[in-house]
């Protein structure tokens, strides 16, 4: 089982979010991009939102992809 992400917070300042992890600024979203935020964590995890966006986040499909045959090779 996957764990959920955690440790994210968020800030609007206008028309712009401001993401931060354990503290550390992750991620600056502005204007169209803040809105779709805004709007995903209304209707979703928060958490697992703000991962996505940042990037940070754990993709669980390591090692299916390794094997795929466009990988076998590299």
């Amino acid at each position: 089982m996957a764990k959920r992400p955690q440790g994210f917070e968020y800030r609007v300042h206008g028309d712009e979010v401001v993401i931060t992890h354990g503290g550390q600024r992750a991620a600056t979203l502005r204007r169209d991009a803040a809105s779709r935020f805004l709007a995903d964590v209304a209707a979703g995890d928060p958490q697992a939102v703000m991962a996505r966006a940042t990037g940070n986040y754990k993709r669980g499909n390591e090692r299916e992809a390794r094997e795929h045959p466009r990988n076998r090779g590299r």
